[in-house]
């Protein structure tokens, strides 16, 4: 005899965590706009309480209707604690979703598994049955192909930091690989620049700001953005990576 559900037993619920990618819609991958559409839930996150969540609008054409939004403030600049605080919240909220058995759906900029807050959530979910993690495009690879940058070849190496790192960091980087991708460079640019100049780096250099966006912008010289900014007043994007490769002289 065939085994039937039991129509009172909810179905397992399975938590989908998705990079959407660096920012146009149309550069998600196809796995998770597939999964996009079957949600019940959608966990989308915000840098700034009570602003439009970036992720969200890269991924709403793919949403059914039906879906229901969750948007969380995930706090950038606060204490320890304070982050924590949320961290604890929103897992909490992710766990009781999934175990009554519904399809809930995480989004994150970029991938997942690199520079994101989502890897805090991961640890307090290590016990999570039903998690499935999509990879997205970078941030990085969409500048080198939008701005034809090699990232690495053959016996080059590749390092990937982030610009909060000690100088120390950053500078071994730059001595010990072909090439590098220096992250979040927002409130840093002043000190990587000089840092760049110092060992011979600016014309191996690009930044670009926004990519894929509308608004995106690019440098292939970085004294040129720093006269920019200093006639104009305006602050660097939070989304702002610089490529270096060390092999050629970018073109100008």
């Amino acid at each position: 005899m065939d085994r039937k559900l039991n129509p009172e037993k909810p179905s397992t619920g399975k938590l989908y965590v998705m990079g959407v990618g660096p920012g146009a819609g149309d550069l998600i991958t196809v796995r998770a706009a597939r999964i996009l559409s079957g949600l019940d839930v959608i966990y989308t996150p915000t840098g700034k309480k009570g602003a439009q969540s970036l992720a969200h609008s890269i991924i709403a054409e793919y949403l059914s209707p039906a879906t229901e939004v969750c948007t969380y403030h995930f706090l950038m600049k606060a204490d320890r604690a304070a982050k924590e605080a949320v961290w604890d919240e929103v897992a909490q909220s992710l766990k009781e979703r999934v175990t009554s058995g519904q399809k809930v759906g995480f989004i994150t900029l970029g991938d997942p598994m690199l520079f994101s807050t989502w890897v805090f959530l991961l640890k307090r979910l290590n016990n999570l049955r039903g998690l499935e993690i999509v990879p997205g495009i970078t941030s990085f690879s969409a500048i080198a192909a939008a701005s034809a940058t090699p990232l690495a070849m053959e016996n080059q190496t590749l390092a990937v930091v982030s610009c909060m790192a000690p100088e120390t960091v950053l500078e071994q980087a730059l001595l010990s690989h072909d090439c590098i991708v220096l992250m979040k460079v927002y409130s840093n640019f002043a000190r990587i620049r000089d840092l760049l100049r110092r060992h011979n780096l600016l014309g191996h250099a690009l930044m670009m700001a926004d990519a894929t966006l509308p608004t995106e912008q690019c440098w292939r010289d970085l004294d040129a953005y720093s006269s920019e900014t200093k006639d104009s007043g305006q602050d660097l994007s939070y989304f702002s990576t610089i490529l270096i490769n060390k092999n050629g002289q970018l073109s100008r």
